[in-house]
């Protein structure tokens, strides 16, 4: 049987990634991802945005990892479009993931994994709403660095949480990059986890049949945090689940 399929959402052609001088717009997706579905024996398959007919593309993959990136348009959820602090939002990757993530959950068998922005897009996309800009709301941002980039944060997971299971742990350390979060959690989904400051750090669908989502970036660490990797190797095992389940008929 072949390797499972696993689609990786990645960024979209506004979001620069990459410089050129020959080009002006790309469509790619951070290294780390595709070298953790990897370790788990997944082959990644990295799908950009544009795609908003999703019924000839999903019969082709066994998981899905809706990744990091920019900023949601806070008119997706009735947010504050005049924040400064909101980055610019890329059109095309917002139509594109949040018609994804709206048909996985709809359709409730395909394990998804969504990470950072991914969480955002799933909380949107049922329904729920985001905090803007976390300084807002907390007097200390323990979030990110002074940069603006990766802090290590202690992670708290329910006992009883799918999170915990998978990860081996309920006190997880993780790393950190976001500065918005869960505002109003969507009807049908739950927090698993939290950071010390109170903000969501894990939401779980228990109407579906696999579906973990991290506000943090698990592809940063899981080479070196077997606790990271585990949700890669989880995704892609309830992946080769599902395709030997299809197999059968």
């Amino acid at each position: 049987m072949r390797k499972p399929v696993i689609g990786i959402t990645t960024g979209g052609r506004s979001e620069g990634y990459i410089r050129s001088r020959h080009y002006a717009e790309f469509y790619s997706a951070p290294a780390p991802y595709v070298d953790a579905v990897r370790r788990a024996g997944g082959l990644p398959l990295l799908i950009p945005p544009g795609e908003n007919e999703w019924g000839e593309t999903l019969p082709l993959l066994d998981g899905v990892i809706v990744s990091g990136g920019t900023d949601i348009d806070p008119a997706h959820y009735g947010g504050d479009r005049r924040n400064p602090h909101v980055l610019p939002a890329d059109a095309e990757r917002d139509h594109s993931e949040l018609s994804l993530v709206r048909q996985l959950l709809d359709e409730g068998e395909t394990p998804l994994l969504c990470i950072c922005r991914g969480l955002q897009v799933l909380n949107v996309a049922a329904g729920g709403t985001l905090h803007e800009h976390i300084p807002d709301i907390r007097d200390e941002d323990i979030h990110r660095n002074e940069a603006g980039l990766w802090a290590m944060q202690e992670v708290r997971a329910r006992g009883d949480s799918l999170i915990a299971e998978v990860m081996g742990a309920t006190e997880l350390r993780t790393s950190s990059g976001h500065h918005q979060a869960v505002k109003d959690v969507a009807t049908g989904l739950c927090v698993a986890a939290w950071a010390a400051d109170g903000i969501i750090e894990a939401l779980e669908c228990p109407g579906h049949a696999w579906l973990i989502a991290v506000q943090w970036h698990p592809e940063v660490t899981a080479a070196r945090d077997p606790s990271q990797q585990a949700l890669f190797d989880a995704l892609v095992e309830k992946a080769r689940e599902s395709q030997r389940e299809r197999a059968l008929g």
